[in-house]
């Protein structure tokens, strides 16, 4: 029987960070030692979600009263600019799973033009393994260290690196088109912007200018032998969870909806969270919320020399804290599901 994980989570009161802490506290091969919270020492953190119920957590406290000695893995759900910090303190010190940008990116320049910040320990970047469980199992398996994907990226990667790695689409002219739940903007999202006397609103921003583009590039040139191309446009919608990418590609000559098809049930047809539906299935945001799955979509094109595919997760989950806590499973060499195959909103 593995011993039970000591675990630490910094930025406790976040959207993140509460989904994180119930997840947590419902894992049976974890124990959560220290909750840091700048904003709200001494509180108890039952009294910011009414689904975390575990009465032996302990109070939140300042980032600087944390003892690391006695803790296996800290979650790090603070906000990018801030966890470099902690990072540069302490790296070597535990393992430590980031849910900021802060460590994503491979290139420090490219870095500091999204975040408009410089980085503090650029160095240490190489460190750090992207988190993306279903392409990087193995490398996770082995480091101290990671990274988890920003949930756009998660929802783009998953479907398209498959289609890349197999030559099966151009990768000069994809066009990405996504909504999210504002819980996707953090807690400091006004909810004017979608509601106004009971009147409900949806809208684009960052059109081809998002911070998650540079990550999506990075990674999808990883796979593809030729450049790529793509356009982002992402939107909030009236909803708090759940994310909906909708990806039009160009196929590569001889190439069938089937073969997309059958190169992507193949990809994942040993992953655990990863599922592709019938075209007669129904695809919507209640078949991802409070889940760790990402569910994917063909539709077939009048024009056959393209390819619709529809991507759903969770942002919150699949997209931030589950994804992180699937991380932490295979680091410490537990079932890639404990804790993440009965989530529920109680």
């Amino acid at each position: 029987m593995k011993k039970t994980i000591t675990v630490a989570v910094l930025g406790s009161t976040g959207y993140v960070g509460l989904e994180l802490i119930y997840i947590l506290s419902r894992h049976s091969g974890i124990k959560i030692i220290f909750l840091g919270s700048e904003n709200f020492p001494n509180k108890d953190i039952r009294e910011f979600d009414k689904r975390i119920t575990n009465d032996t957590l302990p109070k939140l406290d300042l980032y600087r009263n944390i003892d690391l000695t006695n803790i296996d893995v800290v979650f790090l759900a603070l906000p990018h600019s801030v966890s470099q910090n902690f990072v540069k303190v302490n790296f070597n010190k535990t393992k430590i799973i980031d849910l900021s940008a802060d460590f994503r990116l491979e290139d420090s320049e490219v870095y500091r033009n999204n975040y408009n910040s410089k980085h503090s320990c650029p160095e240490l970047l190489k460190n750090f393994i992207y988190g993306l469980p279903e392409i990087n199992h193995k490398l996770i398996q082995n480091s101290n260290n990671i990274a988890v994907p920003g949930c756009y990226p998660t929802s783009v990667l998953l479907p398209l690196i498959p289609l890349l790695k197999a030559n099966l689409i151009k990768s000069d002219n994809i066009i990405i088109d996504s909504k999210s739940g504002y819980s996707g903007a953090g807690k400091k999202f006004d909810k004017k912007n979608i509601s106004n006397k009971g009147i409900l609103n949806f809208y684009n921003y960052n059109t081809n200018q998002h911070r998650h583009i540079c990550e999506i590039h990075q990674e999808l040139s990883k796979i593809s032998n030729t450049s790529i191309k793509f356009s982002f446009n992402p939107h909030i919608l009236p909803i708090f969870r759940g994310m909906m990418s909708t990806i039009y590609c160009d196929l590569n000559k001889n190439i069938s909806n089937h073969n997309i098809n059958e190169c992507i049930k193949k990809f994942y047809s040993n992953t655990n969270f990863v599922r592709l539906i019938n075209i007669e299935d129904r695809n919507d945001f209640f078949k991802v919320q409070n889940t760790n799955n990402c569910i994917i979509k063909l539709f077939n094109h009048y024009d056959l020399s393209k390819i619709i595919i529809v991507s759903l997760i969770d942002n919150l989950l699949k997209g931030a804290s589950g994804q992180a806590v699937q991380c932490m499973n295979i680091m410490f060499g537990y079932d890639e599901k404990l804790g993440l195959d009965n989530i529920k909103s109680d």
